[in-house]
């Protein structure tokens, strides 16, 4: 995903009346707002109670690291949080957390009961934005969950593509091309999602015709490493034929078709966000289960996902590695 460009930002909040405070999180909450929490100050967050805050609703943010969580713990568990997070009144005693989602996950892991907080009056709209344009500065975003992000602001506010483009400095090609990846069948995103595919090698399948032929178009990019120009050469043979990869393929002895494990496939390949590929033995109820990798980042992203649980020593180590590095950890 390329880099947002902040300066633009500024600019893109300002067509939405939010002023350029609205683009970072705030230090300075306007003095008029009054909140049901004890008066603070000018400039000094209140101690707002976890309970009361609820997720922001709009977050386009769908996955958050474990592993980057537990060390914000760790460092808030030390430290404190440095940074306040950003929240509106909703009435009845509660509160949305407009900014700083990850902070509130690790001060609840790390067994606070209380955040400094900031108060910020946002409509729906606004909340919506800032959440993307936030996410957006930080590069926290994978292109799908950005593509979402725009889709719903699209949808929901009834902006057009040229509006948004305008209030979130994209140019409206960008945007255009971003919605449209969400086309793109279920297990290819996942791969888009998890940096198995680039951008430019998924953009190209949105010209094959059936989520089936896009599937097995991104496996085979996978496999053969394409680059965006040998995707291209590829969609254009599979336009013309789309058996092209079976014809090329070596022959395989047939077997009966097994609805169930062509259905046990796929679930493990959107949940996996890689190939996955199951062959039945000789003896029913047996076989073998394959999970392709494609990188040393993407065998780590693997490992993590499979492995529900560690021995103790192994987690006792891993605390003891990050409470090593903690004195050089700050909350950001």
């Amino acid at each position: 995903m390329k880099k947002a460009k902040t300066g633009g930002l500024g600019r893109g909040l300002g067509a939405l009346g939010l002023g350029k405070d609205a683009l970072t999180l705030p230090t300075d909450p306007p003095p008029e707002e009054k909140t049901e929490t004890a008066a603070a100050p000018a400039g000094i967050p209140a101690e707002l109670s976890i309970d009361v805050i609820q997720p922001n609703r709009f977050q386009p943010r769908r996955e958050f690291d474990e592993a980057a969580l537990e060390e914000l713990r760790e460092s808030i568990a030390q430290h404190g949080i440095l940074q306040p997070v950003t929240v509106r009144d909703i009435g009845a005693g509660k509160y949305e957390l407009i900014a700083g989602e990850r902070r509130l996950r690790a001060a609840k892991m790390a067994g606070l009961t209380t955040v400094p907080a900031f108060f910020r009056t946002a409509n729906d709209a606004e909340m919506a934005e800032m959440a993307l344009i936030e996410n957006l500065q930080r590069e926290d975003l994978n292109p799908i969950e950005e593509a979402h992000a725009y889709q719903r602001l699209l949808t929901e506010f009834k902006l057009s593509q040229e509006q948004l483009a305008r209030r979130v400095a994209r140019s409206r090609s960008a945007i255009a091309n971003s919605v449209r990846l969400l086309r793109l069948a279920k297990e290819v995103q996942a791969f888009i999602a998890n940096g198995v595919l680039t951008m430019g090698q998924a953009r190209p399948l949105l010209a094959l015709e059936t989520a089936a032929l896009q599937r097995e178009a991104a496996e085979y990019i996978q496999e053969h490493e394409l680059s965006a120009r040998g995707v291209e050469a590829l969609v254009k043979r599979l336009a013309k034929d789309p058996n092209a990869l079976k014809k090329s393929a070596p022959p395989k002895p047939e077997k009966k078709p097994d609805l169930f494990v062509r259905e046990a496939e796929e679930r493990l390949t959107r949940s996996l966000g890689t190939k996955v590929r199951i062959q039945t033995g000789r003896e029913e109820g047996k076989g073998r289960l394959e999970i392709s990798y494609f990188s040393a980042e993407d065998l780590e992203r693997l490992l993590s996902l499979l492995t529900t649980s560690a021995d103790g020593a192994a987690k006792e180590d891993k605390r003891a590695a990050l409470r090593a590095f903690s004195t050089q950890k700050f909350t950001v």
